[in-house]
């Protein structure tokens, strides 16, 4: 099946010297809200993303930690992100719902992965799909869990 564009650009870009950076960069104007964590997309492949995000005075909360909606903004970055190199061009996804717990203070920058236990069979029936997303401080200790689960259906065609 055909990447995203989304997936394909990744491919390109990372092929070339910066290109990491750059295609964060690129996310961030196409998604500006991801700006407010200033994300970098570290691995991007089907079923896997892993997105950090560093530890700046935009997103600490009133006891200096990394805020709670800002840790599910990054969560979102990688769960999006693998949506668009997992999801074949001829279908979409939509997020349905986010359920978060917040284990540990998250006092440093932060690494989100998400990963899925098995790719999908991408039919011609809509369905849910749950995407785990872990993220982890600079120690490897689990501060956030979160699960997003999107829809996905074939495009409509014209």
């Amino acid at each position: 099946m055909a990447d995203s564009p989304t997936f394909a650009l990744w491919r390109k870009l990372t092929a070339k010297p910066g290109g990491k950076q750059l295609f964060s960069a690129a996310m961030c104007l196409r998604v500006p809200y991801f700006r407010t964590v200033l994300p970098s997309v570290r691995e991007l492949r089907p079923g896997y993303c892993e997105v950090t995000a560093p530890k700046w005075w935009g997103v600490y909360n009133h006891i200096g930690t990394f805020h709670a909606i800002a840790a599910c903004n990054l969560a979102e970055i990688a769960m999006g992100m693998l949506a668009e190199a997992t999801v074949p061009a001829t279908h979409r996804w939509l997020p349905k719902g986010m359920t978060v717990a917040y284990v540990a203070k998250a006092e440093t920058s932060l690494r989100a992965v998400a990963e899925l236990p098995e790719l999908p069979e991408f039919g011609e029936d809509g369905f849910e799909l749950p995407v785990p997303v872990t993220i982890t401080d600079t120690n490897g200790k689990p501060v956030v869990t979160a699960t997003i689960t999107i829809w996905v259906t074939p495009k409509k065609k014209s």
